[in-house]
């Protein structure tokens, strides 16, 4: 076995699960505030909208992904004339497929944390001239803090093991898009058992590990 086609996926994988997850966060972080706050017409729609991903097969959305940011969209033009070269088939482009299928377990963790904190709390600190920023910093972030740590760690892992989307998109290339789980299918197709083995034992131990602190964070 090769240990540069051991190492180079992870390595690939946890700077773009890192990239992914700080976006996921802070996107994650304000849909919930706001849904868990908002009361509109229609807001069971956005819900069910933003929680989409979650139950779409990876390859439909890989679809969508490629349909929406390929050469043909006005965003994929866009993107091709700022930045000199299109947005598939890079690693940016598998940052983009772990945002979108990590999102909805963290925004519904994060929802979650959110919605049990006590609204008499909040609206005791708006009635003694609290901002809502201040509301949000010093009550809402504290008393919420190991849902969104939850949802964080959920949305992390979920990034890290996404497959479908990111082959649609980003393609498989070695050493620049070939992730964790494109590389076991390789090594998988390939015959290099060793190296799938190897591949899937890091990631098992390594999901584990990472809802075994999930677990402990919800339920402390």
């Amino acid at each position: 076995m090769d240990w540069k086609d051991f190492w180079a996926p992870i390595t690939l994988s946890i700077q773009i699960s890192i990239i992914a997850s700080i976006i996921m966060m802070i996107l994650s972080v304000f849909f919930a505030w706001r849904m868990a706050h908002a009361r509109f017409i229609g807001k069971s729609l956005v819900d069910t909208v933003l929680l989409l991903p979650l139950v779409l097969p990876p390859t439909v959305i890989g679809f969508l992904l490629l349909v929406t940011l390929g050469r043909r969209s006005w965003i994929g033009r866009l993107y091709e004339w700022v930045f000199g070269g299109q947005i598939v088939f890079t690693w940016e482009a598998a940052v983009i497929a772990a945002i979108v299928v990590a999102f909805p377990l963290a925004y519904r963790a994060m929802r979650a944390g959110f919605e049990g904190v006590e609204r008499e709390l909040e609206d005791s600190a708006r009635a003694m001239g609290a901002s809502e920023w201040q509301v949000f910093r010093h009550i809402s972030i504290p008393l919420s803090v190991r849902s969104l740590t939850a949802g964080y760690i959920l949305g992390f892992a979920r990034g890290l093991g996404e497959f479908g989307a990111t082959l649609m998109i980003a393609g498989n290339i070695p050493g620049k898009t070939q992730t964790i789980p494109t590389a076991i299918y390789v090594a998988i197709d390939g015959g290099s058992m060793q190296l799938a083995w190897a591949l899937s034992g890091t990631m098992v131990v390594f999901s584990f590990l990472m809802l075994l602190l999930a677990n402990r964070f919800s339920k402390a």
